[in-house]
């Protein structure tokens, strides 16, 4: 009887992935840092002497209060960005009465509501004793914004036929018209 050959060697990479890894400051104490690299240890060094260097500087409330009406601007004026985008949505979306272009009018009317709402929580963070008298003018040109995605609104419900601006039957007060088969033609 002959004996069973013994399992051939693991390959190459079975072996490199079983062993332990070399230590890399080591190895790579021998390479050096590419151009524009600096090591771990001269990086950490670096921000400890920065954040040393950095003291807690006081800032005036002059400047805080230019901040703070500074971001009051750009929440006001960010429901103009939207105008745009919802006018080109409304048109692609048609006229007809489906429930996607039903959708699309609910939300572009949510979301101004919602907006005119909640305008004086939109600005409470920004509201100090000395920067109440601009936040007035801040606060309305936000309104006003919030007012044009509305008249967006108006106009593609308009647009469907569903604002009552033109003659119809079912208005109690207009006369009823007459059907088609009775009409005369005059080139008859």
């Amino acid at each position: 009887m002959s004996q069973p050959l013994p399992p051939p060697p693991p390959p190459q990479w079975v072996v490199a992935l079983n062993s332990p890894m070399p230590n890399p400051t080591k190895a790579a104490s021998s390479i050096p840092d590419p151009p524009g690299f600096s090591s771990s240890k001269a990086v950490g060094k670096q921000r400890e002497k920065q954040q040393k260097d950095q003291q807690p500087t006081t800032s005036k409330p002059e400047e805080t209060d230019a901040l703070k009406i500074k971001k009051a601007w750009e929440i006001a004026i960010a429901p103009s960005k939207q105008i745009p985008m919802n006018a080109i949505m409304m048109y692609m979306s048609g006229n007809s009465l489906q429930i996607f272009s039903i959708m699309m009018v609910f939300m572009l009317f949510k979301g101004p509501i919602q907006g005119l709402f909640n305008t004086n929580a939109a600005f409470a963070k920004f509201d100090t004793e000395s920067t109440r008298a601009k936040l007035v003018g801040v606060k309305a040109v936000y309104v006003l914004m919030q007012l044009g995605l509305l008249a967006l609104g108006i106009w593609k419900v308009n647009a469907m036929g569903l604002l009552p601006t033109t003659r119809s039957d079912w208005l109690a007060w207009e006369s009823e018209r007459q059907p088609l088969e009775r009409a005369y033609f005059a080139f008859s």
